[in-house]
């Protein structure tokens, strides 16, 4: 099925007002714009991976200032762009600074998901096979699965434990569960 630019209208307006699924849509729907996008610019899987996860957690910081009369893969892009050039920029001034301003109030607005394929698997006792399919994640996936599920960590504490800002790991998150869930269905 086809997304249309009506489709991205009415997930946007639904993320504004905190629903958890439109942000799960537009992640779903984008992600692989801007990890294109990156990829091709600096050419590094890990980096890539690392301003998309950027991109999403300030665009869903700021989703109340996208304007509808511009296309929201557009508007991810830029905002992806600069985010990968104010890192280019550090890195070659040999300095580190947060690039997410995210207030508490904003990040609170991404909440958890409803049950998903992982939290039934782990429910059902299941969890040698579940930690098979996590081991197939990516590292930094199977950090925060870990942390979150299996020691039971806050989002907060996360943050603190990984050195990365809230929103970035709740970005992380969504982005591993997906991944995981996408392993669990083709291996049901």
């Amino acid at each position: 099925m086809e997304v249309t630019k009506e489709d991205i209208i009415n997930k946007v307006e639904h993320a504004k007002n905190g629903k958890q699924s439109a942000f799960k849509f537009l992640l779903d729907t984008f992600w692989n714009t801007v990890y294109g996008f990156q990829l091709k610019r600096v050419k590094s899987e890990y980096e890539a991976e690392d301003i998309s996860i950027e991109t999403f957690a300030k665009a869903f910081d700021k989703i109340e200032t996208f304007d509808p009369n511009y296309e929201f893969g557009t508007w991810l892009v830029a905002i992806s762009k600069n985010i990968q050039i104010d890192k280019s920029r550090r890195k070659n001034a040999s300095l580190y600074k947060n690039t997410t301003n995210t207030s508490e109030e904003h990040i609170q607005k991404i909440a958890d998901h409803a049950p998903t394929p992982e939290d039934k698997l782990i429910k059902e006792q299941n969890l040698t096979e579940l930690l098979r399919y996590i081991k197939q994640l990516k590292t930094p996936y199977q950090e925060v699965i870990n942390l979150r599920y299996f020691q039971e960590m806050s989002y907060n504490e996360i943050a603190t434990q990984v050195n990365e800002p809230l929103s970035n790991v709740k970005v992380r998150l969504l982005r591993a569960r997906k991944l995981l869930a996408e392993i669990i269905t083709e291996n049901s």
